[in-house]
């Protein structure tokens, strides 16, 4: 009986279903790199574009590069402060969830530009951040300080609210879904440039 007790321990333990869990170190990288590469993808795209090249739009209800470089900044200043605001202070997850499998489809969903998603109001461009170089630094900054908070945070499993994307995420899912919001308009961006009469200088 004391064996199968102890069996029983070691399945529920090592079961990737756990209501609360502990970053791995594995984990933290993976998504240090990801907000990384994340942010090296707004700023190669943005990268040595003159003022016409900045605010070009494709048709009149298209945004320019400088209007997705400016949503990207404000989202993640909105995002950063749901997850200490919201997702943080929400009660400790109560169901078992398979946290893996939520991760990867955060990491595969949001980036998917074939299914398009409308911005909510606050996030709709505004100039607020006055220049894209602006918004662009603007952007630069809040990265640093998301990627800090992320490893500073321990317990970001422990928290989970719902999302856009139909499926509770916790902290570590919703700082995946800053990067992968990131990556999504980075591509937006490069559909802008890709535009016949993108100027060409």
């Amino acid at each position: 009986m004391k064996r199968l007790l102890i069996a029983l321990c070691l399945v529920v333990f090592a079961s990737p279903l756990l209501k609360a869990q502990a970053l791995s170190k594995e984990e933290i990288t993976r998504a240090v790199d990801y907000l990384e590469k994340t942010r090296a993808g707004v700023i190669a795209a943005t990268k040595d574009l003159s003022d016409s090249q900045w605010n070009f739009k494709s048709a009149p209800d298209r945004w320019s590069v400088a209007e997705v470089t400016e949503h990207i900044a404000a989202a993640e200043d909105m995002l950063m402060t749901m997850i200490n605001d919201q997702v943080m202070k929400a009660p400790a997850r109560t169901e078992t969830t398979d946290v893996k499998t939520i991760d990867e489809f955060v990491l595969q969903a949001l980036p998917d530009r074939t299914h398009k998603l409308k911005a909510p109001e606050p996030l709709i461009p505004t100039n607020r951040f006055h220049t894209p170089k602006d918004s662009l630094h603007h952007f630069k900054d809040s990265r640093a300080k998301t990627i800090a908070f992320l490893q500073a945070t321990k317990d970001l499993r422990e928290h989970a609210i719902d999302s856009p994307l139909g499926k509770k995420l916790d902290g570590y899912e919703w700082v995946l879904f800053i990067a992968a919001h990131s990556d999504r308009h980075t591509k937006q961006i490069n559909e802008v440039k890709a535009d016949p009469n993108f100027p060409k200088k």
